[in-house]
């Protein structure tokens, strides 16, 4: 069965989250990054992010598992934009020097998404959960696409432009 799901990808600071509350205001339904969520979670019972951060392999598999369980649960026929897909956690693997990992070679042999979106970087930023360099932010732009070109995925890069021009970009391609 086809899916119905655009990924909106991207580094950090291409205005990912940014886009995707403009979305849900405009009433399409939205799913936001796994990582921040986990993080703010976890930063909500007492730890820092160095903690939560220390192993970044475990915390990248952790990522990964709740990215997993989320879309076997996701209805498959409704319009549903995601921030990163399955396919961003071989990006953020490389860039901890993992070359394979069985669970997400696994997952990634049943990933469809009607398509992907990556958002180009704009001016990067740090916040209380980016670990990224601006260096390292450049190199997952890079990494993010790959990995879903080589998946046999379209890739729809999203040009640096107005938050409202690059809503209608995407919705335009649809």
């Amino acid at each position: 069965m086809r899916k119905n799901w655009y990924v909106i990808t991207g580094a950090p600071c291409s205005g990912k989250t940014t886009l995707l509350e403009k979305l849900e205001k405009r009433g399409y339904k939205v799913y936001y990054e796994w990582a921040r969520i986990y993080i703010d979670q976890e930063m909500k019972k007492g730890k820092t992010l160095s903690e939560i951060r220390k192993n970044e392999i475990s915390f990248q598999r952790k990522i990964l598992n709740l990215k997993i369980d989320f879309e076997k649960k996701l209805p498959k026929k409704q319009q549903v934009f995601m921030e990163r897909g399955i396919p961003d956690s071989t990006a953020y693997m490389k860039l901890c020097g993992v070359k394979k990992d069985k669970l997400l070679e696994s997952s990634l042999k049943n990933c469809y998404y009607k398509k992907i979106f990556l958002m180009e970087l704009l001016k990067y930023e740090t916040d209380y959960s980016r670990t990224e360099s601006q260096e390292e932010a450049i190199l997952l732009e890079e990494l993010l696409e790959k990995s879903y070109v080589e998946l046999g995925l379209k890739v729809i890069r999203v040009p640096k432009m107005s938050i409202e021009k690059r809503m209608n970009f995407i919705l335009e391609r649809l």
